[in-house]
């Protein structure tokens, strides 16, 4: 399903379970020793997607472990991503040359838990929910918002190794053309000579999930 939101550029894989072959690496081990099942689960899957993700653009298996805020480090000259959440795990790679950064996220395609919208979004993004409800209410977009800003954080944070609040990115979906657009409200890196001032996505919703998707080009 991923690659269906990925420029052709970008290699993925994706499981919609933890019963695949999952062997990690000894310093992988040590990361995860002392989690609990779940977790465990969660994270072997999206290392072998990964794994296999980095195969597909002639790269060797390796440790792939977590870095500042828990982002994965990858090997040098590869800009990845990687999601989980019930039912679905998913990793993304593309040589740097191509892309200099992306990010994955997947959310179950239900409502947010009470309370949380009110936190993670912004009141011009909220004035435009109840519309797209109406109009497509197969889709949880209060979700989908929250989907969406994961996205920004995991594309955002290895361009710039900073922090990147909920509110700082205002989010426009473009429902029939599965597409959203993020203003940032945060100064953004330069890139190709110019400040990055949004960032272009897409999304999915399928079998029961909702998936978003960021690749920054090299050539932004």
């Amino acid at each position: 399903m991923i690659e269906e939101i990925l420029p052709p550029e970008v290699a993925s894989a994706e499981a919609f379970d933890d019963a695949g072959p999952a062997t990690l690496f000894p310093e992988e081990e040590a990361v995860i020793s002392r989690a609990v099942a779940k977790r465990r689960g969660e994270f072997s899957t999206g290392r072998a997607c990964a794994r296999a993700a980095l195969a597909k653009i002639g790269l060797p298996p390796g440790p792939i472990l977590p870095g500042e805020r828990g982002a994965p480090r990858w090997p040098a000259g590869v800009a990845g991503s990687i999601t989980h959440c019930a039912g679905y795990r998913a990793a993304a790679v593309a040589r740097v040359g191509d892309v200099v950064s992306l990010g994955l996220d997947a959310e179950p395609n239900d409502v947010l838990p009470a309370g949380v919208l009110d936190h993670i979004s912004l009141a011009q993004e909220r004035s435009w929910l109840p519309g797209l409800a109406a109009a497509a209410p197969g889709v949880s977009w209060d979700r989908l918002l929250f989907c969406a800003k994961e996205s920004v954080y995991k594309a955002w944070f290895p361009l710039t190794g900073r922090w990147l609040g909920f509110e700082q990115a205002e989010i426009t979906v473009q429902p029939d053309a599965g597409t959203f657009r993020a203003r940032l409200l945060e100064t953004g890196p330069v890139l190709g000579g110019r400040p990055l001032t949004r960032f272009t996505g897409r999304w999915l919703a399928r079998d029961g999930l909702l998936l978003t998707a960021i690749a920054v080009p090299a050539d932004s």
